[in-house]
């Protein structure tokens, strides 16, 4: 039905603007006197209007024609008046049905129109009975309010009640002193663990009791009185015990080490006398500083004197340096000398003293080493001294930061209050000892124990030693340096012609030489020290220089060159056993060897090859320049070379052979010569047959009688000596 009457209201509007549009055309200008009719009211259809907006009737249009119903219309090509009035027609007919079925459910109307009124009612008297809860809610609500109100209160007034109850209750606990505190000071021994339990109870007490006080708290005043009491007998139990544990230490033949490593259980006696009675604390810490000071000062005095009697009683002095002679004579009253200065000048097994296994090793112990007739070199006195130093010390400083509860630099000064006296000691001891030391060995060795005892310190976190380390290496270092300087001048002052004979094998002062700067490379590459390379290159140099000296006084060539080479090589070998293959030392040497064992080859082949040796030279440099048609003229010189070098190379090589193998001492450079010179003769006739095959001389009768390059290494291999 309302799709009937929505399709019918569009026709119907349809229908009207098609009507209006006819009438307009039809009437023309005189539809609009005065006694005709009424002109048609379109409203939003009426198209003379002003407002009339054309896009807004385009829109309509556009809009009626997209209906479903007005398209069907148009496309079956129905008349619209008559269908206008057909919708008419039926919209009358659906309204007077309409009333009809109003008229038959009148009394189901007038039924619904009771309901709705008794509902009405029901609703009235259910309006006044809200009305009275809302009015109720609101008294409700009010009161609810105050509670809330009241219960805010009662809760500000707890809180505030528990925080008082709780000041209160640590004030209570804090000054009220119970019985078993009372009874443990007074009848508790101090060893008992309950006593420094209730100990510390007191301290909290008393350090409570003193707050409170500061704050105008008046019930201290009823409390101080027994925590003064109390306070005072365990004090004076705490005084008795600690003083009788440090007085322990004074007994002859006394590990002091247990009872003080027993100390540090009762470190909060100390700390207790400290917050409570300063003048005991300090009384007790300077009887601890006077009696350990003058244990390590006795301890330490005795074990130097002994450890001096086991050192070897042959020592350097001043004479026994690289450069004296063996043979110099000496006062009739003068001390003997060693028996052999080269000792003086080797390392041998005295390097392990720095190794890690012997570095941290036990204390030597004097009296065993004495009955076993031991003998020592200083530098093991030196590190079984300042080993047993270091590991007491270490001990002490960390006894003192926690027994004292020190730190810094105040555990500092009160570490030097204990060990001053013994440092102090050991320095001059050492400063004595020096004066009149002269082993370099012995002063570097010592040097590099104390730098791994520094770094040992600094891993165990004590640096209370690092100014003594500093003072010893003071007194170390100048000392080396001078006894290498004093080393160094002998060398340079040494007269060649005051030796005594000559001979070309290894000098015994470049022997020194060898062994002693072998020996300081060796120990200077684990922790190295550009000062102590420097003064061994000042050595170096004057020992190159002296070599160059005595070799000057062999009255040939040769024999400089056998002399030279012997002791390069003597070097060389000893520096090579200890120091880096590409330290500086034994690069140098290397090169000052190869280049004499070549000029001694060429000074070895020159008597029998020298004629040889010497064409060969003269042609290449001819063929060089482009003059190889001088060669024309030599023919006679080619031929006697050829023939004399066929007739005499054996016996010659084999001459060669036995001269170099008694002149070197060393087999292995010996043959190593040999092997060289061997090869420079092949070389040398090699380039000679080159020359021959030019073509001035390749027609040379003399050519048929050279011996083949390949036959003659067969034969010069049968000369190679094998060792």
């Amino acid at each position: 039905m309302a799709a009937a009457a929505t399709m019918a209201a569009a026709a119907r509007e349809l229908v009207l603007r098609a009507g209006a549009s006819d009438m307009e055309e039809e009437e023309g200008p005189l539809g609009s006197g005065p006694g005709l009719q009424e002109p048609l009211q379109l409203g939003e259809l009426d198209i003379t209007s002003d407002e009339f907006i054309l896009d807004e009737v385009d829109v309509h249009i556009q809009a009626n024609l997209e209906d479903e119903l007005v398209k069907e219309a148009l496309k079956t090509g129905v008349d619209l008046r008559h269908y206008s009035k057909q919708v008419e027609l039926e919209l009358q007919q659906i309204e007077q049905k309409s009333i009809r079925d109003y008229i038959q459910e009148s009394e189901n109307i007038a039924s619904l129109h009771n309901q709705i009124t008794a509902c009405d009612a029901v609703l009235e008297r259910m309006e006044q009975m809200l009305g009275a809860f809302q009015s109720d809610l609101s008294s409700i609500s009010s009161e609810i309010r105050t509670l809330q109100e009241q219960s805010g209160a009662m809760n500000i007034r707890l809180r505030n009640r528990q925080a008082v109850r709780g000041k209160l209750g640590e004030l209570v606990d804090g000054l009220v002193v119970p019985s078993a505190l009372v009874t443990a000071i007074l009848e508790a021994p101090v060893t008992e663990p309950r006593f420094l339990e209730q100990l510390q109870e007191l301290d909290a007490k008393a350090a409570a009791v003193r707050e409170q006080e500061a704050r105008g708290t008046a019930a201290c005043a009823d409390v101080r009185g027994v925590l003064d009491r109390l306070r005072v007998k365990a004090v004076t139990k705490i005084r008795e015990f600690i003083l009788q544990k440090i007085y322990s230490f004074r007994k002859p033949m006394t590990n002091y080490q247990i009872p003080q490593t027993a100390l540090l259980k009762y470190r909060f006696f100390y700390q207790f006398l400290l917050g409570n009675e300063r003048a005991t604390a300090k009384e007790i810490r300077d009887e601890y500083v006077e009696t350990l000071s003058k244990i390590y000062l006795s301890y330490y005095r005795s074990y130097l004197g002994r450890l001096l009697k086991v050192q070897y009683e042959e020592v350097a002095e001043k004479d026994d340096l690289m450069g004296v002679e063996d043979t110099a004579k000496k006062g009739f009253f003068s001390k003997p000398s060693l028996r052999s200065r080269n000792t003086i000048f080797t390392l041998g097994a005295r390097g392990s003293v720095i190794s890690p296994t012997e570095l941290e090793a036990p204390i030597l112990v004097p009296h065993t080493a004495q009955r076993g007739e031991q003998r020592y070199p200083y530098e093991a006195l030196f590190r079984s001294q300042h080993y047993a130093l270091l590991d007491n010390s270490c001990r002490e400083y960390l006894f003192i930061c926690e027994f004292f509860a020190v730190s810094g630099p105040a555990a500092h000064d009160l570490f030097h209050a204990v060990m001053g006296r013994t440092l102090t000691m050991t320095l001059k001891h050492l400063e004595s000892y020096l004066a009149d030391c002269y082993d370099a060995i012995a002063v570097f060795l010592c040097i590099h124990i104390v730098l791994r005892f520094r770094n040992i310190a600094a891993k165990r976190d004590v640096p209370a030693l690092d100014r003594y380390w500093e003072q010893v290496l003071a007194l170390l270092w100048p000392r080396f340096e001078l006894i290498l300087e004093m080393n160094v001048q002998s060398v340079r002052s040494t007269d060649p012609q005051r030796l005594g004979g000559l001979d070309t094998r290894p000098h015994y002062i470049t022997r020194r030489y060898a062994e002693f700067s072998s020996a300081l490379v060796s120990i200077n590459q684990t922790i190295p020290n550009e000062r102590t390379m420097q003064l061994l290159g000042q050595l170096q140099v004057e020992v190159e220089n002296f070599v160059l000296r005595v070799a000057a006084e062999f009255s040939s060539r040769k024999e400089q060159l056998v002399f030279l080479i012997n002791n390069y090589d003597m070097m060389l070998g000893v520096l090579m056993e200890r120091a880096a293959d590409d330290s500086k030392e034994v690069e140098s040497f290397q090169q000052l060897l190869n280049a004499r064992t070549q000029e001694f080859i060429e000074e070895l082949l020159s008597p029998p090859f020298g004629g040889l040796m010497a064409f060969v030279k003269e042609a290449e440099a001819l063929i060089e320049r482009g003059q190889a048609e001088r060669l024309r003229g030599e023919e006679a010189r080619v031929t006697q070379l050829i023939r004399g070098f066929g007739s005499s190379w054996k016996t010659s090589v084999e001459s060669l052979s036995q001269d170099v193998m008694r002149s070197f001492t060393n087999f292995r450079n010996g043959t190593s010569i040999i092997q060289g010179a061997l090869t420079q003769l092949i070389q040398l006739y090699h380039r000679f047959h080159r020359v021959l095959s030019q073509p001035q001389l390749r027609a040379l009768p003399a050519r048929a009688e050279l011996i083949n390059i390949h036959h003659l290494m067969v034969e010069l291999k049968k000369h190679k000596p094998n060792f």
